[in-house]
Order: structure tokens, then C-alpha cells, then sequence
């Protein structure tokens, strides 16, 4: 990637220059410092609690579920509405805010966050916000992050003097743990991204993707009460993994995605050889069939 090019895409995500931006027009690493407290004294305590925009990660859902005792299905129908995510076109579950509440969050109350613990990850970012920029050519690397200050006028806790670095910051809101269990997910966002916005994937895909990155519960029973495992491969190790543990469950999803919808190698799936070989046979047919329907057409017969 050029650098005018890196350059743009930086003052595009900083938006530099723009009146009235919250978004300060710094780029800051992981060492960079900034003054931040938030807590019952400030006086715009959850005041950034409502109209927000929280797209939900795969691992936000099951940390949320699970603190609540409710199933995924139960999850999604009270707390969640499926978006379409930007240029990807793929389905993501979005938080539900209480529109006649003033869009607040449904789990803020006066006293803060009731699942503060458990809290989705861009909650934790905040006021940091992070962006990568992926490294096209060859040999320059997978991607470089960055951070930089969201700056909410009404925010009073820029005033207070507890200090940071965006690395402590991080480690102190457990964002790095969210960001290492998300980190596939934003593969799988990434690669359909690259795949331009112009290419759109069938319904089919887009609701096994859906259902994969929401509901664990739905995604098991599709993988122990259906033909899968009639037609894919899985050790009995991590059978035995995702059968006991959603963390588990999720990132073997994750790899599902990436071999079926996306085409990619995994080590941890792959599909039966009989299957394969049947499927290899059945296109071949098929394309023997479409030849000689062309060669009667070239002779002039149908």
C-alpha cells in the first residue's frame, strides 16, 4: 500500500479536519498517553450510554447470554436486531437501544453499567477507538493497528487526572482478551471485504453466518443433530471442546465460515474424502453434459 494511500485512509478514519468531529485528529500507538476517569462523581456519568451504534461481537453475545442465564434465542429476541455491516453486506446483531427511553442502553441504570463485568468490547474501548489499515502487497505484513481519542463534547472525563497509556487502558478494561477472542471474526469481516462490495454472498451463506457468529445453541444443534459430521471431519478432541464450552464452540464457528463460505484451508476442519470425491464426480457429469449440449448446438441440433 502506498504511503499517500495509508495517508488517506488514516484522515478518512480520523476524519481530519472535519468541524465539529469527536474524533481528535491524532494517531496514537499503544505507549501514547491521554487523562481519562469515568466513574459516579463525573457529571456526565452514563450520559454516552444511549443512541449508540454497539455492533455486537460473536464473543459480546456469549459473555452477555451467558451472565444473564438466557439462551442465545432469548438473547437476540429481547436485547438484539440483525444490521447489515457497512460495505461487507454480511449479518451482524446490533444492541438494542430503548427507543422510548431516549435510546438509552437497556443494561444502564443511574448507578452505571448492571453488566459492567461482562460489557461488550467496544464499551471497554472506550474512549479509545482502534483501526487497522491491512498491508496489501506482499511482504508487508498482515496489518498495523492504531488508535486515536473519541472526544464527546458532553464527556467530562477528559478533565480528570488519572493518566494512561492506550496499552494500560486496554489491559485495565480487558479489552486484549475480547480483542484475541474477536480476532477471527474480524478475519472473516476482513476477507469479505476484500472481495468488494459489488460481490454479494448468497442468502444461504448470509444466514448460516448469521447464525454461526449469534447462536451457539442453534449453531450445536446444527452441527450434532444434522448430517455435518456425516460430512465433515472434526477430531475427537475438539468435539469434545465445543460440546462443553460456547468459547470453544464459537471459534470452531469461526473456521467453519472460513472453509465453507469463504473457501479458505482450515487445520481444524476439512471435508470427508468420500464426500469429496462424490462431489468431484457429480461436476464432472455436470460439465460433460454441458459440453455435448454445446457441441449439438455447434452441429445445429438440440
Amino acid at each position: 500500500m502506498a504511503i499517500k494511500d495509508v495517508e488517506k485512509k488514516v484522515n478518512k478514519i480520523l476524519k481530519k479536519g472535519q468541524e465539529g468531529s469527536v474524533v481528535a485528529p491524532v494517531r496514537m500507538d499503544r505507549d501514547s498517553k491521554f487523562c481519562f476517569a469515568c466513574h459516579p462523581g463525573v457529571p456526565c456519568f452514563t450520559d454516552c450510554c444511549r443512541n449508540m451504534n454497539i455492533i455486537l461481537t460473536p464473543y459480546d453475545i456469549v459473555r452477555l447470554k451467558n451472565r444473564l442465564g438466557l439462551t442465545s434465542d432469548a438473547f437476540l429476541h429481547l436485547y438484539a436486531e440483525p444490521e447489515m455491516l457497512g460495505i461487507t453486506m454480511l449479518p451482524v446483531a446490533r444492541l438494542k437501544m430503548l427507543e422510548d427511553q431516549g435510546g438509552k442502553c437497556p443494561f444502564v441504570t443511574p448507578d452505571g453499567c448492571q453488566v459492567y463485568s461482562d460489557r461488550p468490547v467496544c464499551c471497554r474501548y472506550y474512549p479509545i477507538g482502534l483501526a487497522s489499515l491491512r498491508q496489501q502487497e506482499k511482504g508487508a505484513g498482515d496489518e498495523e493497528e492504531f488508535f486515536f481519542l473519541v472526544k464527546e463534547p458532553h464527556c467530562k472525563g477528559f478533565e480528570e487526572p488519572t493518566e494512561w497509556t492506550v496499552e494500560s487502558w486496554r489491559g485495565d478494561q480487558e479489552a486484549d482478551i475480547y480483542d484475541k477472542m474477536n480476532r477471527e471474526w474480524m478475519e472473516l469481516l476482513l476477507r469479505k471485504k476484500s472481495f468488494g462490495e459489488e460481490t454479494e454472498l448468497p442468502e444461504k451463506a448470509r444466514k448460516l453466518f448469521y447464525m454461526v457468529s449469534t447462536n451457539m445453541e442453534r449453531f450445536k444443534s446444527y452441527v450434532f443433530e444434522s448430517r455435518f459430521l456425516e460430512t465433515y471431519v472434526v477430531s475427537p478432541k475438539t468435539m469434545k471442546n465445543i460440546l462443553e464450552d460456547d468459547v470453544a464452540l464459537m471459534q470452531f464457528g469461526f473456521e467453519y465460515l472460513k472453509h465453507a463460505v469463504f473457501g479458505a484451508e482450515s487445520d481444524v476442519i476439512s471435508i470427508r474424502q468420500d464426500i469429496l470425491d462424490k462431489t468431484v464426480k457429480k461436476i464432472r457429469k455436470r460439465r460433460k453434459k454441458q459440453q455435448a449440449k454445446m457441441k449439438r448446438i455447434r452441429m445445429g441440433r438440440k
